[in-house]
């Protein structure tokens, strides 16, 4: 049968590229204040040096080296950092440890916008690259999660918009003008409250004294 939980879990928010945790100052204040407990980290270098996957394990370092081991979390990717806590969860455990996923304006299918630049991490970040293409090929696995996409159809950091888009799970658009935007309207950050507050699903197996014979 299943069960609904109301728990509130330790929000871990990820930054964007040419970003520091900073970015998310407002959204931070705004989560506190409703009573969460948030967390952040500056992802090293953070201007697209690096591949998604290296930033990936600063986020699974993080997260051990912070929370006990039984502690589940949520999961707030910006942008670029959507796409790296994407890696964290589907290839280096992530999905064994965070409840909810949000990313915000992420381009899970690339953005040409990454095709100005050749650094690694733009270059995984382009439509079609090899990377994404294998973080795609299994994304069903995030169905296992409270796994929310948000994203603008006005957004010119990520061409198309609708990149951000994701088969799986729940998805909101949010109609903001600018990029970085949408961690500071008022309708972002109460979508992101709504899907953080989400009571999480267990199931749970009821035997009859008959099966236990």
């Amino acid at each position: 049968m299943n069960i609904e939980i109301q728990q509130r879990n330790p929000v871990l928010l990820i930054h964007g590229i040419d970003d520091t945790e900073a970015v998310f100052h407002k959204m931070r204040a705004y989560f506190i204040q409703r009573g969460w407990s948030v967390y952040s980290l500056n992802l090293i270098p953070n201007n697209g040096v690096v591949g998604l996957d290296e930033l990936a394990k600063q986020v699974a370092d993080y997260v051990t080296a912070t929370f006990a081991p039984e502690q589940r979390l949520d999961l707030v990717g910006f942008s670029m950092g959507g796409i790296v806590s994407r890696y964290y969860v589907q290839r280096l455990g992530g999905i064994n440890r965070v409840q909810r996923f949000i990313t915000i304006s992420s381009p899970h299918y690339g953005t040409v916008v990454a095709y100005g630049s050749q650094r690694p991490g733009c270059l995984q970040m382009r439509p079609d690259s090899i990377f994404l293409k294998d973080l795609n090929s299994d994304a069903v696995m995030l169905g296992q999660l409270d796994f929310t996409s948000i994203w603008t159809p006005y957004d010119l950091m990520i061409v198309p918009a609708n990149s951000s888009q994701m088969p799986v799970g729940s998805q909101v658009i949010v109609p903001v003008t600018l990029h970085p935007w949408m961690l500071t309207d008022p309708r972002s950050l109460a979508i992101v409250t709504a899907a953080l507050a989400k009571p999480i699903k267990l199931i749970k197996n009821s035997v009859s004294n008959q099966d236990a014979c």
